[in-house]
């Protein structure tokens, strides 16, 4: 949670909020917040904002389905403006298009990634019936880490015996696994940034 009193709301009771792919960096949109947006934030898990046009709160993607699922959210040194990380799940422009700014501002392999994990946060919370992920978070971090284990070892019996096609699949495989794990114990794109630089610090490690 933010410190709501930090910030600087104009004479509307706004605040620009910048939102940020959680798992990319990619700049997402700019909107207006205010306090009740800032705070159903917060509680529901989906990214609100102040709408200026019908002077109402809005959830981003109430009409599309295309919400954004919030990592974190940021002051910003002088208290007026606020960064919000998230997962969008879906186009995030009214036009179709990744961003505000066009497609080209999102990496392929990160945006799947991000997208990914928004439909997992959602499966977590909800819980549909048939989804194969919510059977997963619904059986716990036991079984979701027993999945992981299985599906390595399928991809390393792949790797050594079947056409790349094969292990290029349970590589995926693994990948979701992970992401299901991730999910479950709440481990952020930013942790997951951070522990990634240390392994690059040691990969480029030469011995001497």
């Amino acid at each position: 949670m933010i410190n709501k009193d930090a910030l600087r709301f104009d004479h509307r009771g706004l605040v620009p909020a910048i939102v940020q792919d959680a798992a990319t960096g990619t700049v997402l949109m700019l909107a207006w917040m205010d306090r009740e947006a800032v705070e159903a934030t917060e509680a529901t898990g989906d990214v609100h904002f102040h709408s200026r046009s019908r002077d109402v709160l809005w959830k981003k993607g109430e009409t599309s389905g295309n919400v954004l699922h919030a990592v974190s959210m940021a002051v910003d040194c002088d208290g007026d403006a606020v960064l919000v990380k998230a997962h969008p799940k879906g186009a995030v422009c009214h036009t179709g298009e990744a961003t505000c700014w066009g497609d080209d501002q999102a990496e392929p392999l990160a945006r799947t990634l991000s997208l990914l994990a928004a439909l997992l946060q959602e499966r977590k919370r909800d819980l549909p019936a048939g989804s194969y992920s919510a059977e997963l978070f619904r059986k716990g971090t036991g079984a979701v880490a027993q999945k992981v284990g299985e599906e390595a070892l399928e991809l390393a019996l792949a790797a050594v015996t079947e056409p790349k096609e094969r292990a290029v699949s349970e590589f995926t495989d693994v990948v979701y696994a992970l992401a299901v794990l991730a999910t479950e114990l709440g481990i952020t794109a930013d942790e997951l940034a951070r522990s990634l630089a240390d392994k690059k610090v040691i990969a480029s490690n030469r011995p001497s």
